[in-house]
């Protein structure tokens, strides 16, 4: 088994960390990363900004420095950056941008499509929405006309799930993370989604599992080897993510 984590935090208070909504995380090293993930096998994977980081990325370079050119950077930028500095950032390992509709900390929805687009564009860039998918009737009609997407923690709730798999049907993308987060039957949100698309879904272990009900488990892996062939298995914990952080 070889895993590409396609959704973690590195937590650094050497950089500015914002209280958000009445939180603030706790500190989560690189080192805690890796003595936590010790025994997964992760070969690869993707940082990424939280909503309390802002727009903040000396943490991200420096933590994208200690892991290595397997690992990569996903980021929170306003809208007003320059060519310039995307460029810098995607130089330094950065392949994403997030914005993260259901805490905040990020450029606001409104600028969705012409900052997906510009980053697509300028250095080929897909953009990843933290968004309940029941709010995503509203804009689908924006989403599946850009260019790359992806969604967080199976778009969170039951009620979204229709939305989220018509989308799938469309091109999404869609992390398999945060299984102890949301609010929907796991097993078969996992299923309908790789029913849909086999492309579609990514592992990630969601550490250090921020204002999540239960944090990661080993258990949620074995979910996933328990629900699927080693060949789909390879696929949602190893390839699927690989392929589309590092096209």
């Amino acid at each position: 088994m070889r895993v590409f984590d396609a959704h973690f935090h590195i937590i650094d208070f050497d950089f500015p960390i914002f209280e958000n909504q009445g939180y603030t995380p706790p500190s989560y090293m690189v080192t805690d990363y890796q003595n936590e993930t010790a025994d997964l096998n992760v070969v690869g994977g993707a940082v990424v900004s939280g909503s309390f980081q802002g727009f903040d990325q000396g943490y991200l370079l420096n933590a994208l420095k200690q892991m290595g050119p397997a690992f990569c950077g996903v980021t929170q930028l306003p809208f007003t950056v320059t060519d310039d500095e995307i460029v810098s950032l995607h130089n330094n390992g950065v392949r994403a941008l997030r914005f993260n509709i259901k805490r905040g900390g990020s450029e606001d929805l409104s600028k969705l499509d012409y900052f997906a687009r510009r980053v697509y564009d300028l250095v080929g860039w897909h953009s990843e929405l933290y968004v309940d998918a029941k709010e995503l009737s509203e804009i689908a009609s924006t989403i599946e006309n850009l260019p790359a997407i992806s969604i967080d923690h199976l778009g969170l709730s039951e009620e979204g799930l229709t939305h989220l798999l018509k989308l799938v049907d469309k091109g999404i993308h869609v992390k398999a993370t945060g299984f102890g987060r949301v609010e929907l039957n796991v097993e078969n949100t996992l299923k309908s989604i790789y029913e849909t698309n086999p492309d579609a879904l990514m592992f990630g272990t969601d550490l250090p599992s921020t204002r999540a009900k239960r944090p990661f488990e080993y258990e949620d892996i074995e979910l996933i080897r328990h629900l699927f062939d080693e060949k789909a298995t390879d696929k949602i914990l190893y390839t699927n993510a690989l392929k589309w952080y590092f096209k």
